[in-house]
């Protein structure tokens, strides 16, 4: 245990290989689950909690770690479970998804497994759309579950999707029909607020939910004809099953009929990722989930 707890921090440093490094842990029950390890800050035994007035009923309490106060999710209870009773036995996941820092109460970590993108598959059709899965993999037999915690966050505390009004006369005064938009990404939250704000400036889009989805409908699509008479843009997620937003961008530059395509990585990988890495494949901007705003402004700016 203190060889993973130690060993996080530094491998966060890790990313955009085609491969995707998981943090193992385990709730309520045998089921393991995955959070990927760039997305952790630490893991640590669950500090003493604080209690909140007219807190959300999954938040277990506050914590004061390293200056910073931080609320704790109780994981289990915020999928439909019951709750983590013992905290003091428990372990807090320390992470930063979408321009925020939260823990998450967790029964036990286990280990850090290194897995190719490839071996990350869509959850299964009969998952059902209340299921807090982006994708599943088999590690030593058994399935593990990789979680939508952008789903789980969108519970608790919603984002706005609305974009302010004079970003959307931009678009307006532009004057020119533009083509569609694709968006790929695993998260159907995500999905649905970048859809919302791409719609808002009255464009089109085409949804996918991984990069092998979105690169197979590019293909589809220049088969039809040129590319840019097909498409405007495409607004890509960073972590998904099959294929990953790196690999897909690199896809796009190495195919002579796509290569001039303007992509957008839109990655809930925010205030750490490597921007030499992003340059490396050829991807035009690089924003952090999610601010409506400036999503819509990188569109306006594209187009």
């Amino acid at each position: 245990m203190a060889g993973v707890l130690d060993s996080v921090n530094q491998r966060t440093q890790l990313v955009g290989q085609n491969r995707l490094e998981l943090l193992l842990f385990r709730l309520n029950g045998r089921q393991r689950f995955g959070i990927n390890v760039f997305k952790v800050k630490e893991v640590l035994q669950c500090p003493r909690l604080s209690s909140l007035p007219q807190r959300h009923p999954v938040i277990r309490g506050v914590a004061n770690i390293r200056g910073q106060t931080i609320s704790i999710i109780d994981l289990s209870k915020a999928m439909g479970g019951r709750p983590i009773e013992q905290t003091e036995n428990s372990f807090a996941i320390i992470s930063e998804y979408n321009r925020s820092v939260q823990g998450f109460l967790v029964h036990s970590v286990e280990r850090i497994i290194n897995v190719n993108w490839e071996s990350i598959l869509p959850p299964p059709k009969g998952a059902g759309r209340f299921n807090y899965m982006t994708a599943v993999t088999e590690i030593d037999g058994e399935l593990v579950e990789i979680l939508d915690v952008e789903k789980i966050l969108d519970e608790i505390s919603p984002a706005s999707t609305e974009v302010d009004a004079a970003i959307i006369e931009q678009s307006h005064q532009q004057g020119t029909q533009h083509k569609p938009v694709l968006i790929a990404d695993d998260s159907s939250v995500a999905r649905r607020q970048v859809q919302k704000a791409v719609e808002s400036l009255g464009l089109e889009c085409i949804v996918t939910e991984n990069g092998r989805q979105a690169l197979n409908k590019l293909v589809e699509l220049a088969g039809q004809g040129p590319i840019h008479e097909q498409l405007s843009l495409v607004i890509s997620d960073v972590e998904m099953p099959e294929m990953d937003g790196y690999t897909l961008t690199a896809e796009i530059r190495n195919n002579p009929a796509l290569k001039n395509l303007h992509v957008i990585l839109h990655t809930s990988l925010s205030g750490v990722f490597n921007k030499a890495l992003v340059e490396k494949v050829g991807a035009d901007n690089f924003i952090a989930k999610f601010q409506p705003d400036e999503l819509a402004t990188a569109v306006n700016n594209a187009l």
